[in-house]
C-alpha cells in the first residue's frame, strides 16, 4: 500500500521541532504535566472538571477559548498526552482542508492499526470558514478524532452551531499577577529548560525586585509576553554586561522597559477585548464615574477603536442612562459625533471626552427605556390596537363622511393647552396602562410635578380659551392647496412644451 505524503504546512508533533537552543524562552518553558500548569483552576485545580476527567481516560471534543497566553495550547498538548493519544496539531491560519482530510485518514489508520485515537488541534479554528468547518463533523461525530479547537473569538459568534454541538466549551481566564509571577521564577530558577544556567553551571539571571514588578505589571495575564519580555530583557542586560555580585546576568527596569517598548493592548477591534471594554466603558458612564469612564475611552482610542463607534454609544448612553433627566446630554453627545465628522482624531478626542465627562456626571434616569419597553411590550403582547374613532385623521370628505375625527378636543383650545381625553387604544386606556413615570433626579423631577399638576386640573371642568388666529391652522391649509394646485399647472404645462418638440 502506498504511504500517504504529509502535505506542506502544519506537522505533526513528531515530525518537526526545532533545537531546544532555538526555541524561544516561552516555548522552552511550556508546562509538561498538569502538576506544572499554571493557572485555570476551574478546569484543571485538584476538583476541576478536565483534570477528573482525563484521569478517568476520557477525553471528549473541547473548545479552548480565550485570550493570548492563557495556555490554550499547553493545555491541549498536556490533555493529550495524559489519555495516551496521537496528537496532530494543524494551524487554521496555514491550513485548509486538504491537510485536515490528511490528518484525519491518518488517524483512521492510527486506530485501525493500532487501537491509538487521536487529538486534532487546531489553532485558531475561529478561523476555518463555514466549509472547513463542516469538513470535521463527520469525523467528530463518529470518533475518528478527539477535536480540541483553541480560539481568542467568542466561538458563540465564530464556529458553527453545528460543530459546536459537538463539542464543550472551556473558557480560559487571564492570569493573575500571582500566576505570571510564579512561571518568571520558575524560568529564572530553571537550569534545564529557563535561565539558571544562561552563563553556564555557575552563571544565571538575577533579577531585581522592581524589575520583577514592573514585568508582571507588563504581562496583562499573558505569560507568553511576560517570558518574551524577560528574554529579551537579559539579552539587553548581557549587551550592556549588567552583573550582580555573583556574575549573574542582571537585567534593570530600563532593560525590561526597553524589551517590552511599551504594552501590549489586551484589545481586539474584532474579538472579547472590543466587546469587554465597550462593556465597561458603557457601565462607567451608568456608574456615575468619569474618571473609569475616561480611562476606558483612551484605552479604546489608543487600541485604534473607530471613533465613531466610541460616538455612537455616547449617544445611545445619554437617551438610555441619562434621558430627561439632563436633556442637555444628548445635544452634547450628538454634538461630539458632529465634532468628530468636522475635525477628525486627534482633535476630536477633546469632544468625546467631554460628552463622555458631562454624560458620567449627569444625573441619571433610565425611565424613557422602560416606558418604551413597556409600549413594546404591549404591542408584542396585544398586537397594533384599534386607533380611537376621535383621534383618526379626517382630511378627506369620506372619512369625515364615517365619523372619523368625530369628537376630538383641540388642546389649545383649552387653559393650559390640555385637555383631557382618551389617547391610547380603547384595551390598554381601559387598564389605566402608564409606560412613562418621571424620576426624581435632575429636570425630570419638574417634568414629574408638571404632569401631576396637569392631572389635577384634567379632573376640573376643562375651560376653553379664545385663540388668536384662529383662522390661522385653516388658513396654511388652504395655502398648501394653492401650492398643490399650482405644482399641476406647471407639470401641465411642462409636458405640453415636451410635447410640440
Amino acid at each position: 500500500m502506498p504511504t500517504r505524503r504529509e502535505p506542506a504546512g502544519a506537522r505533526p508533533e513528531a515530525l518537526f521541532k526545532p533545537p531546544p537552543e532555538r526555541q524561544p524562552l516561552a516555548s522552552r518553558m511550556r508546562p509538561r504535566t498538569l502538576d506544572e500548569y499554571v493557572g485555570q483552576g476551574h478546569l484543571v485545580g485538584e476538583r476541576g472538571p478536565l483534570r477528573r476527567s482525563v484521569a478517568r481516560g476520557h477525553l471528549g471534543s473541547l473548545l479552548l477559548w480565550g485570550p493570548p497566553g492563557t495556555g490554550k495550547t499547553t493545555l491541549a498538548r498536556i490533555l493529550a498526552e495524559a489519555v495516551g493519544a496521537d496528537l496532530r496539531s494543524v494551524s487554521a491560519v496555514m491550513s485548509g482542508v486538504a491537510e485536515v482530510r490528511t490528518t484525519i485518514a491518518a488517524a483512521q489508520d492510527l486506530l485501525a492499526l493500532q487501537g491509538r485515537r487521536t487529538v486534532l488541534f487546531i489553532d485558531e479554528i475561529h478561523r476555518f470558514n463555514k466549509a472547513q468547518q463542516d469538513a470535521l463533523l463527520p469525523h467528530v461525530e463518529d470518533g475518528t478524532v478527539t477535536l480540541i479547537g483553541a480560539t481568542t473569538e467568542n466561538p458563540y459568534f465564530e464556529v458553527n452551531s453545528a460543530l459546536l454541538s459537538r463539542m464543550r466549551v472551556w473558557r480560559l481566564e487571564p492570569l493573575g499577577d500571582d500566576d505570571i509571577a510564579l512561571i518568571v521564577r520558575r524560568s529564572l530558577a530553571d537550569s534545564e529548560r529557563g535561565l539558571a544556567g544562561y552563563l553556564g553551571p555557575d552563571g544565571g539571571v538575577a533579577l531585581g525586585d522592581d524589575a520583577f514588578t514592573h514585568l508582571v505589571d507588563l504581562a496583562g495575564g499573558d505569560a507568553r509576553q511576560a517570558l518574551n519580555v524577560l528574554e529579551g530583557a537579559v539579552a539587553l542586560a548581557e549587551d550592556e554586561d549588567h552583573r550582580d555580585g555573583s556574575g549573574a546576568v542582571a537585567p534593570t527596569l530600563d532593560d525590561v522597559e526597553a524589551a517590552a517598548q511599551q504594552r501590549v493592548l489586551a484589545y481586539d477591534r474584532a474579538g472579547d477585548g472590543h466587546y469587554d471594554t465597550v462593556s465597561a466603558f458603557i457601565k462607567s458612564l451608568r456608574g456615575n464615574d468619569p474618571d473609569a469612564a475616561l480611562y476606558w475611552l483612551a484605552a479604546m482610542i489608543a487600541a485604534g477603536e473607530d471613533p465613531r463607534f466610541i460616538a455612537r454609544r455616547l449617544i445611545i448612553s445619554a437617551s438610555e442612562d441619562v434621558g430627561i433627566a439632563d436633556p442637555r446630554a444628548i445635544q452634547i453627545a450628538v454634538a461630539a459625533a458632529q465634532a468628530l465628522d468636522h475635525v477628525g482624531l486627534p482633535e476630536a478626542q477633546y469632544a468625546l471626552a467631554h460628552a463622555t465627562v458631562f454624560i458620567a456626571v449627569a444625573p441619571k434616569s433610565n425611565r424613557i427605556g422602560t416606558a418604551y419597553g413597556g409600549a413594546m411590550d404591549d404591542v408584542i403582547r396585544h398586537g397594533s390596537q384599534p386607533v380611537p374613532g376621535h383621534l383618526r385623521s379626517a382630511t378627506g370628505r369620506q372619512r369625515r363622511d364615517t365619523g372619523d375625527g368625530e369628537g376630538y378636543r383641540y388642546p389649545h383650545d383649552f387653559e393650559g393647552a390640555d385637555v383631557a381625553q382618551q389617547y391610547l387604544p380603547d384595551l390598554l386606556h381601559a387598564e389605566g396602562r402608564r409606560y412613562y413615570v418621571p424620576s426624581d433626579q435632575g429636570a425630570e423631577r419638574r417634568i414629574g410635578e408638571l404632569m401631576d399638576e396637569r392631572r389635577s386640573r384634567r379632573a376640573e371642568r376643562p375651560r376653553r380659551v379664545p385663540q388668536p388666529g384662529a383662522n390661522a391652522m385653516s388658513g396654511i391649509g388652504d395655502g398648501m392647496k394653492a401650492h398643490t394646485v399650482a405644482r399641476k399647472r406647471i407639470a401641465e404645462t411642462q409636458r405640453k412644451d415636451a410635447g410640440t418638440q
